[in-house]
């Protein structure tokens, strides 16, 4: 039966038209009659006949536009590769990947988390053996954890995060944070050490995670419930012990004195920190701070935020900067996911996570493609690289084969001497990372590039509704431009050639039965009288103006317009007679209509300048019809009688 219908089919791929030297297929021209007509929602759906006319005209107009090479203007060029990048973008994108990134950071936004790490250094390109010894360093380390060493003991000691250990800055003091991080949540750490810690249960350890940072081990000390956006205020006690009246005993018993000093019920609240406070910037206004995450302040005041109620205030609590006395106003929460999902979205595609999508379509390209990787070729040719390409200045060893195969899409190669081209081009100076991880970082990224440019370069053959859409774009943009030249500027500019049409054809611009009217509306009872009186007066509708304003007349406008039937339903509904006078009372408001007729003019050509934008129009139809007619000539259109009745047959009900 398959060979059948396809024999049954094959009509479609002969050719409909001949245009020119340029032969259209039928299945060509159903693909476009099918998008723009039988698959569409348009009212006015296009017969077959009517269909093909305008498609040979449009046609003729491409070819015309090809033959005058403006496919290959910067101009042209720079919009239908900005129009086909648009286009290619859903085929770069993991949608699947995006939804299932976004309700994961939903789930995590409802959760705050107060996490420490250990972190071991490795660079994100380090070759094996490197990685390898950062992970057992971590592994290491997380034993001891494991078998009941402090995890803070163990992190002020061993972690290559600097802000484990006590620091002197500026020649002051500051505790080192032992590894605790404090509290954040989702899209405040880089997405590894996030998914790392929000997979962890409370209280446990993970194993190590990697980032761009090296390994981590993180233990989760709590996960309670989000927070939000949180508005708070406090009164603020600052600690100096070079200052006798500031240091810790002190500044400690006076905070106790104030905290007693506050009414239980808060309501002196903002005296007391006005009267106290050394946060001389929220003192002011009741100690309120300007609102905040849980990751931008120090987690001791968000352990007091989370214990408290809204308009409750804490006991002092001490941080590294001095003493607190914490209020909560309030705590926004996480809203609904239909709620945060645009903003959510927005931020899964610029975060790294991205990359996950990214990574999903490199996985397809490469299977579709049939891509095969020569990695002994890869490792071997690496291993020749020297410290030339850390310094930025590559040069390639001796010996080198250019012309070996690193991998390959289907049957297309790509060589040594590709890679080099692309190291050449790409190359920059990295003093820090060794020339071997430097080289697979651009390895790396010269496969991804490359992976993407075959697809994109393949589209149009492997998928056929971007093809045409495409060729849409290409042909609608080339036509636009050469309309632009041959018809609608040129008739912009030929002012004797409009003129000179229009007095050749003055009866196709005639006006139908019309009448002068002085129309006045009124919206004040008290002026319809007067307006009433007025119009029955032999004066002008400009007379009745400067009546109107002399005796200040409120709610009254005066307008003379002329009217065709069927530009408005009450002059409509006016016998039309000089002369006659009609009041017409609004159902809907109070607004009055007053009517008089003072002219029947009967069916006339209407003046150039009434009908100028009419004119030029017909003008430029008039240009294109002629300009179709020398194209036809140019390009003689020839029509298959019998596949065209194949066509017509097919759409047939």
């Amino acid at each position: 039966m398959m060979p059948a219908m396809l024999f049954a089919q094959g009509w479609k791929s002969k050719t409909l038209i001949t245009l020119g030297d340029k032969n259209i297929s039928a299945k060509e021209f159903m693909e476009v009659y099918e998008k723009n007509n039988v698959k569409s929602d348009v009212i006015d759906k296009k017969s077959v006949d009517d269909y093909l006319d305008m498609y040979i005209n449009f046609k003729l107009k491409v070819t015309e536009a090809e033959a005058r090479r403006m496919d290959t203007l910067p101009k042209f060029v720079k919009e239908y590769d900005g129009y086909r990048k648009q286009l290619a973008k859903p085929y770069f994108s993991n949608d699947a990947a995006t939804e299932q990134l976004v309700e994961e950071a939903y789930e995590r936004m409802l959760w705050d988390i107060n996490a420490s790490h250990i972190l071991i250094k490795c660079d994100p390109h380090a070759v094996p053996a490197d990685t390898l010894k950062a992970y057992n360093r971590a592994m290491e380390l997380r034993k001891r954890v494991m078998n009941g060493e402090n995890f803070g003991d163990v992190a002020f000691e061993a972690s290559n995060d600097p802000s484990a250990r006590d620091t002197v800055v500026n020649k002051r003091a500051y505790k080192g944070n032992r590894g605790n991080l404090g509290y954040f949540t989702v899209f405040d750490m880089v997405y590894p050490f996030e998914s790392g810690a929000y997979n962890t249960k409370e209280g446990e350890v993970s194993m190590p995670v990697r980032s761009d940072f090296g390994y981590h081990i993180i233990k989760v000390n709590t996960k309670t419930p989000a927070c939000g956006m949180i508005k708070a205020a406090h009164i603020f006690l600052a600690v100096d012990d070079k200052d006798p009246m500031k240091t810790d005993s002190v500044v400690k018993a006076k905070i106790y004195n104030i905290y007693n000093e506050i009414d239980k019920d808060g309501k002196n609240w903002d005296v007391i920190v006005k009267k106290y406070s050394d946060d001389k910037g929220s003192a002011s206004h009741g100690g309120a701070l300007t609102p905040f995450k849980v990751s931008q302040i120090v987690p001791e005041f968000i352990d007091e935020v989370k214990r408290l109620n809204d308009n409750e205030f804490s006991e002092p609590i001490k941080t590294n900067y001095g003493y607190h006395i914490v209020k909560l106003i309030s705590k926004s929460g996480v809203k609904s996911l239909e709620d945060e999902k645009e903003n959510i979205t927005k931020r899964v595609e610029k975060d790294m996570r991205a990359k996950l999508s990214d990574e999903m379509v490199l996985k397809r390209i490469l299977k579709e493609n049939k891509f095969k990787e020569y990695t002994k070729v890869k490792d071997a040719f690496i291993a020749t690289i020297d410290s030339t390409l850390k310094q930025g200045d590559y040069v390639v060893a001796e010996g080198v084969d250019m012309n070996k195969v690193l991998f390959k899409f289907n049957k297309d190669t790509y060589k040594i001497s590709d890679f080099v081209e692309y190291i050449k081009k790409h190359q920059s100076a990295k003093p820090f990372i060794s020339s071997a991880s430097y080289a697979y970082q651009l390895y790396d990224e010269f496969l991804k590039e490359s992976a993407f440019a075959y697809e994109d370069a393949h589209l149009e053959e492997k998928y056929p509704d971007f093809k045409l859409l495409v060729q849409e774009y290409h042909d609608g943009i080339l036509l636009f431009d050469l309309m632009d030249k041959e018809v609608w500027k040129k008739a912009e500019h030929d002012t004797a050639g409009i003129k000179s049409f229009y007095e050749e054809n003055k009866n196709d611009f005639m006006w139908a039965k019309r009448v002068k009217t002085i129309l006045i509306t009124v919206n004040n009872e008290e002026s319809l009288a007067r307006a009433e009186e007025l119009i029955k007066e032999d004066i002008s509708a400009d007379s009745i103006k400067s009546i109107v304003k002399a005796e200040s007349l409120k709610g009254v406008t005066v307008k003379s317009p002329y009217f065709q039937l069927g530009d408005n339903v009450d002059i409509d509904e006016t016998k039309w007679e000089v002369g006659t006078i009609r009041v017409v009372p609004s159902t809907v408001d109070n607004t009055t209509k007053i009517i008089k007729i003072l002219e029947v003019r009967e069916p006339e050509p209407k003046t150039y300048k009434e009908a100028k934008g009419v004119i030029i129009s017909a003008y430029q139809t008039k240009l294109e019809a002629d300009w179709l007619n020398e194209l036809k000539a140019k390009y003689p259109v020839t029509i298959n009688e019998k596949i065209l009745e194949k066509v017509r047959k097919n759409y047939e009900k």
